[in-house]
């Protein structure tokens, strides 16, 4: 049989990075299998629809180098890829099992429902609507067969029925098998009011409709997993695989990630931006090799100590076996690591090809952007550390105190007198190491004394790049003019 798997979200909103992960997951399991990974909008809950939803959750797949190879922009033979276009499927096959007697219709009133809830409450019970039950309320199997007729004008909705006494078994390839008592179920809506199907009746239909084989998804759907089984049973259905993924769990406390999370300490949740809302890990300065890169290792493991992969790599690597069954603790800085892996990887000519790179050297000389860029390129976790790691291009806005004042105990106002007049002799500053060095050891000036007051001077700080390299860049006459700056407020604190 050949691996078809979906990833199916709601677009009612940005896509979470864990709704990415799930479609990570189902793309390398594809891919891994040859199979064919597709892309299924589940927009049945059209109150909570949100325009543009669709678009971005296309772009991010794209971005993320998961192209679908079936879906609403990409086509195929088993579409329509919306469920909203879906419509006569769901309704044919709500049909069917309304006439083999495994649903039936039910036109209890919201007022109704509610009560029944509010007793069952008060009896420290749940409410369920079943088998226990369902012979007391409004539906076609309390109804006469003209009752139902002249009902079915008005509002209703279709129900599963669920026959009592059974022990549904349930298998998942991760936390294996499942055993649920069919008493503790309820008889399941599978068709709203509005005419639409519900998460559970749609995508059982659609999954047998588009062969899929596998069914992977967050595991907030393991308990549903019963239910869909029951349907698969009622249609006759071979059911598919299923693995149900662990949750990407806030960096400390309980609970999954949320947005909130993000907000609270200053990292994105999103791949793109979404408006003005939610920044994305894109224009956090992720490339699309880091994100994903780090998203893959979000419950799953190759069983080795390599952290670092492709997307081409993990379609080779990726199997069900090395996905944990705990959830995995979202870690910001080790996605920064991982990202920086993979910018350090890239040939400066191609970092220099992203926008984000050229937006921040605006401020540079254009014959010296790639100049700077390769000094501080190792230095940088994501595209946006650029504007941050290249402030030693302006003069120094104020000197750290409490560095001069330890340089200043240990000779470095003297030190600077003699750099500088070093320097005005310097014709090159590309070998200024290769003068300062030698002269250091010969004259026995501590080389740590000598670096840390050169670098107070041209950048204010301690850290930065390789100080030789930043003479390099900014010039002669610009370093001499900062050493002399530097040299004035070291006379000044004495």
């Amino acid at each position: 049989m050949e691996t078809r798997v979906r990833f199916a979200p709601s677009p009612t909103g940005p896509l979470h990075i864990g709704g990415v992960r799930t479609a990570l997951f189902n793309y390398l399991f594809a891919k891994k299998n040859n199979g064919v990974f597709i892309l299924r909008v589940e927009d049945t809950d059209q109150n909570r629809y949100v325009e543009g939803s669709e678009a971005y959750i296309q772009q991010a797949l794209e971005w993320s180098g998961m192209v679908p190879d079936e879906g609403p922009a990409n086509g195929g033979a088993f579409g329509p890829y919306r469920q909203s276009e879906r419509k006569d499927l769901y309704e044919a096959h709500i049909q069917k099992l309304i006439a083999k007697g495994k649903a039936y219709y039910a036109f209890d009133s919201a007022e109704v429902l509610a009560e029944a809830r509010k007793n069952a409450e008060a009896q420290g019970e749940t409410f369920r609507y079943g088998a226990h039950n369902r012979m007391r309320f409004s539906n076609s199997l309390t109804w006469s067969e003209e009752k139902v007729k002249a009902a079915l004008e008005g509002d209703y909705v279709v129900r599963l029925k669920v026959a009592p006494g059974n022990t549904i078994t349930v298998t998942d390839e991760i936390r294996g098998t499942i055993h649920q008592e069919s008493d503790l179920l309820d008889d399941k809506i599978l068709m709203k009011a509005d005419g639409m199907p519900t998460y559970h009746f749609a995508n059982v239909v659609d999954d047998h409709l588009m062969q899929i084989s596998t069914v992977i998804r967050g595991e907030e759907w393991l308990p549903s997993l019963p239910i869909h089984q029951l349907l698969y049973d009622a249609f006759g259905w071979n059911a598919p695989q299923f693995m149900h993924l662990p949750l990407i769990l806030k960096p400390s406390g309980k609970g999954k990630l949320s947005k909130r999370d993000g907000d609270k300490e200053g990292f994105p949740v999103f791949p793109l931006n979404w408006g003005d809302a939610a920044v994305g890990f894109k224009e956090s300065g992720f490339l699309p090799e880091g994100f994903i890169n780090y998203l893959a290792l979000l419950g799953w493991n190759s069983g080795t100590d390599q952290e670092i992969f492709s997307l081409k790599e993990l379609e080779g690597l990726f199997s069900v076996g090395g996905i944990q069954k705990g959830g995995a603790r979202f870690d910001y800085e080790k996605a920064r690591w991982i990202n920086h892996q993979h910018l350090g990887a890239m040939q400066v000519e191609e970092l220099y090809e992203f926008d984000l790179i050229k937006e921040q050297l605006e401020a540079v000389a254009t014959d010296q952007q790639i100049n700077v860029l390769r000094v501080v390129k190792e230095r940088m976790a994501t595209l946006t550390d650029l504007a941050q790691e290249i402030t030693w291009m302006e003069d120094p806005q104020g000197y750290d105190e409490a560095i001069v004042q330890k340089l200043l105990s240990k000779g470095a106002t003297e030190v600077l007198d003699q750099i500088h007049a070093l320097v005005i002799k310097q014709t090159d500053l590309q070998t200024l190491k290769e003068t300062l060095m030698p002269w250091a050891k010969e004259n026995e000036i501590n080389t740590g004394l000598m670096m840390q007051s050169l670098r107070i001077a041209l950048v204010g700080k301690l850290a930065g790049p390789d100080v030789f390299l930043i003479c390099s860049i900014l010039g002669k006459d610009v370093t001499l003019n900062r050493i002399a700056k530097a040299i004035a407020f070291f006379n000044s604190k004495t």
